[in-house]
């Protein structure tokens, strides 16, 4: 081999592994950026959080049940969100409690099926991306479909007659809607297996429990930095109308919108004016740079302000509340204005906020219903027409079996008495059974719209930068 056949072989070798080093670099920066695009944190839902989690069909009334709900509400640690709204839980029916006054009620009336209160427990949690993950929760029993409350919008309170009006034209809407809405056949089905004296058990499609992990679950969260020149994404202050919220105007910049969870029971029956309670923050709140201005696991600090105990006679608890101090996790207290714009609240309840954040049952036309009962028993005397069709209209309040016997007996005395049995539960019912006082729950949901006293920006620290997107 000449000299210059052995220099440029060995030029050449030098010069492919340039070429090599090059690709590899390129290789490893071109890496680094596609991890630094697609970023994975490792972040943990600290135990005791609460899901709130509702179902999404009819499942029977048994030990063993299997239950499949999606979460209401997101899931935020430390400003991100760890859990999304919409998020698939699994869980079974771990055992029956006894429904014994719900039992009490019914048999007076003719039914005599063997009320229970479910006890469930979610172990699954299914993520948009389809993984699923074990969850340990406690189990709960505090499971109702619920009706998100607000305030009437800009409503007069208007004089007793006129609110009347407005109650009874609520409620024509509402008996319509039972024949109007969807799913009036499986309403038709149920109405009828009310006034059978015994039937299967359901648990309702809508309802909802709150439960609370029982140990911190770890998660991996996919996200990318932002980039320069981009807006951070958009986690919570516009996504108030998902909620049925207007979206703030300018002139409401200076207000905040907070969602909590309440971490004590209040109720009418036991707080007295004065008692305060907390409400810890479960989602952060943005202002209009994106930067957090009230951060999740914030803390606020309620004040009863007015009681009203249930009594007999019908007469109805009330409860009003205002918020006073809002805590943030630094440390920093600052007095707030809060009144209170939302609350998830049991159908049941049938409960109504009034413009000032006042809570309260609806009003009642306690006079229509013994009315009518009375008056449908009366047709049992009457001689035009069938006998028959008389003693079946007049046997009210005993379900079917009722009807049976006011038909069957033959007797308009029998078939009148069990009509005006009914319109005397009616009356008990209405005018001298002891009202219902207003509870809320340890993790009841709540909104409140807060002004605060002075910016929380002004403190050191508070300010944190724009979160990244998941």
């Amino acid at each position: 081999m000449s000299a210059n056949d052995y220099k440029f072989r060995k030029h050449s070798l030098v010069r492919g592994r340039g070429t090599a080093c090059t690709l590899a670099c390129a290789c490893l920066l071109s890496l680094l950026s596609g991890l630094a695009r697609g970023q994975t944190a490792s972040i943990q839902v600290p135990a005791a959080a609460p899901l709130s989690v509702q179902l999404l069909r009819h499942v029977p009334m048994e030990t063993g049940a299997a239950l499949e709900g999606h979460l209401l509400y997101p899931v935020y640690v430390e400003n991100w969100i760890a859990i999304p709204a919409g998020a698939i839980l699994r869980g079974r029916v771990t055992h029956l409690d006894s429904d014994r006054s719900r039992r009490i009620h019914s048999r007076l009336r003719g039914d005599f099926t063997p009320f229970h209160v479910p006890v469930v427990r979610f172990d699954q949690l299914v993520l948009p991306d389809g993984n699923i993950e074990p969850i340990a929760s406690d189990t709960t029993k505090a499971g109702v479909p619920i009706l998100r409350l607000s305030p009437p919008p800009g409503r007069k309170k208007g004089s007793f007659l006129s609110r009347q009006i407005d109650a009874e034209k609520q409620r024509v809407k509402d008996a319509v809607s039972l024949f109007t809405a969807p799913g009036r056949g499986d309403r038709l089905v149920q109405f009828i297996y009310t006034q059978l004296p015994y039937h299967p058990e359901r648990i309702e499609a809508g309802t909802a429990w709150t439960v609370e992990l029982a140990k911190p679950l770890d998660l991996n969260l996919k996200h990318s930095p932002p980039e320069a020149g981009n807006d951070p994404p958009v986690q919570q202050g516009e996504q108030a109308t998902k909620e049925g919220q207007d979206a703030p105007g300018p002139e409401q910049r200076n207000e905040w919108r907070l969602r909590a969870y309440l971490q004590q029971t209040i109720s009418s029956a036991n707080r007295k004016p004065g008692d305060t309670f907390e409400a810890l923050v479960s989602e952060p709140v943005f202002d209009a740079s994106k930067a957090v201005v009230v951060p999740q696991g914030s803390v606020l600090i309620g004040e009863i302000t007015q009681t009203k105990r249930a009594r007999s006679f019908g007469r109805q608890g009330k409860l009003r509340f205002r918020f006073r101090e809002l805590k943030l996790p630094s440390g920093f207290s600052q007095p707030v204005e809060g009144t209170l714009t939302g609350v998830d609240s049991s159908k049941s309840a049938n409960l109504q906020i009034d413009s000032e954040g006042g809570i309260g049952p609806r009003p009642q036309n306690r006079v229509v219903l013994p009315l009518v009962l009375t008056f449908l028993a009366g047709r049992a005397f009457d001689d035009d027409g069938s006998q028959v069709a008389h003693s079946a209209i007049a046997s009210n309040g005993f379900g079917i079996v009722g009807r049976v016997v006011g038909i069957v007996s033959s007797s308009r005395n029998v078939a009148a008495g069990i009509g005006l049995y009914g319109a005397a539960l009616a009356f008990y019912d209405l005018w001298l059974a002891r009202g219902h006082d207003v509870v809320f729950v340890k993790n009841t949901r709540i909104e409140v719209t807060t002004t605060p006293a002075r910016s929380p920006l002004s403190a050191p620290g508070l300010k944190e930068k724009p979160l990244a997107s998941h």
